[in-house]
């Protein structure tokens, strides 16, 4: 059974920092592209950072340079710290991974954890 399980979020001040972890257990996580989204009350899920097996991030603007996604292979798992908190970064971030083999696209979901930033 495959699981992505997220920790770390909780609730800041703007300005604060977190760091999210996702583990997986049941798939080797390094053959497989690690994403972050975020889900707000109101709006769609949205794409925050990505990294590939080969380790290159991607983000989206509004938190490029402000977050910096990584991997551990060894520990099967994918953090994101998140700097310079905003209100707007309030949301539940949700952990993936996913990988395409050519005929088929292999693709598992976490349940995600809440990020509150509020003053």
């Amino acid at each position: 059974q495959v699981q992505l399980m997220e920790s770390g979020g909780g609730s800041v001040q703007p300005g604060g920092s977190l760091r999210l972890s996702c583990v997986a257990s049941g798939i080797d996580s390094s053959i497989y592209s690690l994403t972050w989204y975020r889900l707000a009350p109101g709006q769609e899920r949205e794409m925050v950072a990505t990294i590939t097996t080969g380790g290159s991030p991607n983000y989206t603007p509004s938190v490029r340079g402000r977050f910096t996604i990584s991997r551990d292979n060894a520990k099967n798992a994918v953090f994101l710290q998140m700097n310079s908190l905003k209100p707007e970064d309030t949301g539940t971030y949700i952990c993936y991974a996913d990988r395409f083999t050519g005929s088929h696209v292999y693709d598992y979901w976490g349940q995600g954890t809440q990020v509150t930033v509020s003053s």
